[in-house]
């Protein structure tokens, strides 16, 4: 017999125990063609690089397999039946991967690296990371309240010489009217003057 690899995704829609049945359906359908299936990984709900039939997200499964030719072939078809998966991929290989696979460790490695994270005696006697002996204060925030008080203050003088300018305005409207004014009777005179004259 022949060992492979096999990796398929599910839909996003699908929970968890879905996924399983799924699993146990071309398990069955393996060990009902002579083969078995040594070694099967959940990796989860992982983000596809592109969408497939309208989804973001699927379960990605990977299945080691011992099996002959014709039961690959079998599972295969009942994959390409099913609407619940997306994609799948059968991979030939010399031996079979003992011990977890290279994404199942990497997942491990990074919620490790998470939970290490969180740990507040991970700092030591180097203190928190809020703030140290060294440590100076948030100048930022200092500097930024005397910036908004200016700003405000200027919003504030900015309606006093807004109330200064129409009183200019108003002093440039008399000053025309007055010299209207003396003009006006001086434009009587003459239109008397006129009116006389002829």
């Amino acid at each position: 017999m022949s060992l492979y690899e096999n990796v398929f995704i599910a839909r996003q829609d699908v929970s968890t125990a879905q996924v399983d049945g799924l699993i146990e359906t071309f398990e069955k359908v393996i060990s009902d063609l002579g083969g078995s299936v040594p070694k099967k990984e959940l990796w989860g709900l992982r983000t596809m690089a592109y969408k497939i039939k309208k989804n973001r997200k699927g379960h990605y499964v990977l299945m080691n397999i011992d099996a002959p030719g014709e039961a690959i072939h079998e599972m295969e078809r009942q994959m390409h039946l099913h609407e619940d998966v997306l994609r799948y991929l059968t991979t030939r290989v010399d031996e079979l991967e003992e011990g977890p696979s290279a994404v199942l460790r990497a997942k491990e490695r990074s919620d490790d690296r998470g939970r290490r994270d969180s740990r507040d005696d991970d700092r030591g006697s180097r203190g928190s990371r809020e703030s140290g002996p060294g440590d100076k204060p948030d100048t930022k925030t200092k500097e930024a309240k005397p910036e908004e008080a200016e700003a405000k203050e200027a919003k504030e003088e900015a309606p006093v010489e807004a109330e200064a300018k129409p009183e200019e305005v108003d002093a440039k409207k008399e000053a025309p009217v007055e010299a209207e004014a003396k003009e006006a009777p001086a434009d009587d005179e003459a239109g008397k003057d006129e009116g006389d004259a002829k």
